[in-house]
């Protein structure tokens, strides 16, 4: 059975917290990427940021849903999630539009699991991490690469 180790791409293109988010969507232009990981100054792994983020700030800024009753607004979003939100529509650095702790597989983690946790978590790429270091990265077209060949 495939694993991690046999489709991931191990020279993982990253990007440090502090960078600029205009420098972020560069290199996501220049090198035809999805998303990256995000590794502070020891190469540890602190984030993933993708296309998504990025798009998320050009969307026009919705308040969180409410249920008024009685002059009583209750609000069906959490304020620390609206307050995300809106951290990462107006951030400017890969820091402020990150995700935080994102998921990650080990090398032995078999594809129709990455296909699984893909498809239900709405990720389109997964950090592979061995002893803690970042040792490469599997995205949706490196899933399809896989069955490309196949036999």
């Amino acid at each position: 059975m495939l694993t991690a180790r046999d489709i991931m791409t191990t020279e993982v293109i990253t990007i440090g917290p502090r960078a600029s988010v205009e420098d972020l969507a560069a290199l996501l232009e220049t090198r035809r990427i999805g998303g990256v990981p995000v590794v502070d100054g020891d190469g540890n792994l602190v984030g993933i940021v993708t296309q998504s983020d990025l798009v998320q700030r050009c969307r026009d800024l919705e308040l969180p849903p409410a249920l008024n009753i009685l002059d009583l607004h209750i609000y069906l979003e959490t304020p620390s999630g609206f307050q995300r939100r809106l951290e990462k529509m107006l951030g400017t650095t890969v820091g402020d539009v990150m995700t935080r702790d994102p998921l990650t597989i080990a090398p032995e983690t078999p594809v129709p699991e990455i296909a699984d946790l893909m498809a239900e978590r709405r990720v389109h790429s997964l950090p592979v991490m061995a002893e803690g270091k970042l040792v490469g990265i599997v995205g949706k077209i490196d899933l399809i690469r896989a069955l490309a060949h196949l036999p």
